[in-house]
């Protein structure tokens, strides 16, 4: 297999940060104000880049991709379990990702948002059929493209900006701290599908980390602060009165097929988990194609409640692998479940929903992991006391 540099890496996750909705779910911050808004999303994105660095390193040093790092903690059905629930929140995102970006470019370019979604769909296909391994000179065009580009955008947004009343609404600090840490969160069942290739596990992990936190933030302030400063919502009809014109166009068709293409490859690596007669290449295919289609049929405005479902079933699940493969230096091998994380798992879930109700100052998702993190130790702890006196 061919290894991936620390530097492709971070190009991959450059690409995967710089994305519409990650400035959509930005707008919902400007009730706050700045100062706030942005105490939020660093805060919020410190908690996910944490919980991603470790999921990530986990895949980059045992050479597994990330539902094989789970079959680690919770064996070959919880493997399967999670698999299947990962691709279907992957096919969720890919159609979320061609909806925004179509409804965006039509504003700019109106022909129809389904033309766009076909658009972008295509541009998605071609993404991955040169491959992750293979993208080199392609990845480098479009990430220096979209750096120039996003560069643009946000000084049109903060120059041409008019200071509005305060923005109405009726989000809380702990609330809007949770929307930031969701978006790094969605990324945990799909890091390790890439830093399994790296020639270098710890500094691609690390960078890749970095690099995605630095330039989701970067979205988020983006779409905060039109928020804010313009009373817009809407990023492309902005773009539009800037004069941006065909840049425009080129920042949200791209950096919606970078983002996207990431979510269908590792639903087909995914795949590869259920069945080994799967083609994963052939599976990210055909999720692209079903998102594509769903982008043109279904309304997908509001993912905020879709954020939490996620955040919800994959934090106490990498909660309890962290717990597993740093503390604990436990690996079930090849048995069917394990029964004991399985139930922390599900204890966690629980625990997630419940704490969804109660504000606190850093959301749930925090406690919530360090929660299920200490259960899965205890739990373990107690098991291993019962095994020796017998």
């Amino acid at each position: 297999m061919k290894k991936t540099s620390t530097f492709q890496n971070g190009l991959i996750w450059f690409g995967a940060g710089v994305s519409i909705a990650e400035i959509l779910t930005g707008t919902y911050f400007a009730p706050l104000g700045f100062q706030k808004g942005l105490l939020a999303i660093l805060l919020g994105h410190l908690i996910g880049c944490c919980m991603l660095f470790f999921a990530g390193l986990i895949g980059g040093r045992s050479g597994r991709s990330a539902m094989g790092t789970v079959q680690m903690s919770f064996g070959r059905i919880g493997c399967l379990f999670f698999a299947f629930l990962n691709i279907l929140q992957l096919v969720g995102w890919t159609a979320i990702m061609i909806y925004d970006g179509a409804l965006a470019a039509n504003g700019v370019v109106s022909t129809g948002a389904w033309v766009w979604c076909l658009v972008i769909g295509g541009l998605i296909l071609v993404w991955i059929a040169v491959g992750v391994e293979n993208l080199g000179w392609l990845n480098k065009i479009a990430m220096a493209a979209l750096l120039v580009l996003t560069v643009v955008l946000c000084v049109v947004i903060f120059r041409d900006g008019q200071a509005e009343p305060a923005v109405k609404g009726d989000l809380t600090f702990g609330a809007a701290v949770e929307l930031a840490v969701t978006m790094p969160l969605s990324w945990l069942p799909l890091i390790s599908d890439y830093t399994r290739e790296a020639q270098h596990p710890f500094a691609a992990t690390l960078t890749s980390t970095v690099v995605y936190g630095m330039v989701s933030c970067w979205m988020y302030i983006i779409g905060m602060g039109a928020a804010i400063l313009t009373g817009k919502a809407d990023i492309a009809t902005m773009m539009v009165k800037a004069g941006l014109g065909i840049a425009a166009l080129l920042i949200l068709i791209l950096s919606t097929v970078t983002t996207t293409f990431l979510d269908a490859w590792s639903a087909g690596i995914s795949a590869e988990s259920l069945s080994k007669k799967i083609n994963g290449r052939h599976a990210a295919m055909l999720v692209t194609a079903v998102g594509t289609v769903c982008a043109m049929l279904f309304p997908m405005d509001d993912i905020t409640d879709f954020l939490y479902l996620i955040g919800s079933v994959f934090a106490p699940m990498v909660a309890v692998q962290i717990a597993d493969f740093f503390l604990l230096k436990w690996n079930c091998g090849e048995s069917r479940l394990d029964v004991l994380n399985a139930v922390v798992w599900l204890a966690g879930f629980i625990l997630y929903r419940v704490l969804m109700r109660v504000d606190t100052p850093v959301g749930c998702t925090l406690p919530d992991m360090a929660a299920t993190l200490l259960l899965c130790v205890a739990a373990r702890s107690v098991q291993r006391k019962i095994t020796q006196k017998a």
